[in-house]
């Protein structure tokens, strides 16, 4: 296993982050620096949100972002909803983006939540196995989505 720290996200490491970002979405426009501060500020001033980072030679090589929602059933326990998983490609197949995972479940029983949600739009067998692996399950509810005409 490659050496890595794995902890939240620094302010400062923006740039850093929406670079390994490129490895998630590559075709998606890249944001513009003051709209990327804004939301970045947004996402750090948050008690609801955590960005997960695993840093490794001095750079950003897997991340992941917590969300815990408040919640009025399930007894007032909040549930996460994890988004935005990616490792940058010279760096897949050495856990980081599991210990990424472990860390952001951790946090989230830490908070109390009952259970954890993931979605991936991937249909590769190999990316649904490794969420598996990371201890989610597979067809535990129907997912729906729509999206902004």
């Amino acid at each position: 296993m490659t050496e890595a720290i794995v902890r939240s996200a620094a302010e400062h490491e923006l740039p850093e982050l929406l670079k390994l970002y490129r490895h998630l979405h590559q075709h998606d426009p890249e944001l513009e620096t003051a709209a990327a501060e804004r939301v970045w500020s947004t996402l750090l001033a948050s008690s609801f949100m955590t960005v997960i980072v695993a840093q490794a030679a001095e750079q950003l090589v897997s991340s992941c972002t917590l969300a815990i929602v408040p919640n009025l059933t399930r007894g007032g326990r909040s549930y996460g909803v994890i988004e935005n998983v990616v490792t940058h490609a010279d760096y897949r197949r050495l856990g980081l983006g599991r210990r990424v995972l472990a860390h952001a479940l951790d946090v989230a029983w830490q908070a109390d939540c009952y259970k954890v949600l993931l979605a991936t739009g991937s249909k590769r067998e190999t990316t649904l196995r490794f969420y598996e692996e990371a201890g989610f399950q597979r067809g535990g509810k129907t997912y729906f989505e729509v999206r902004r005409p």
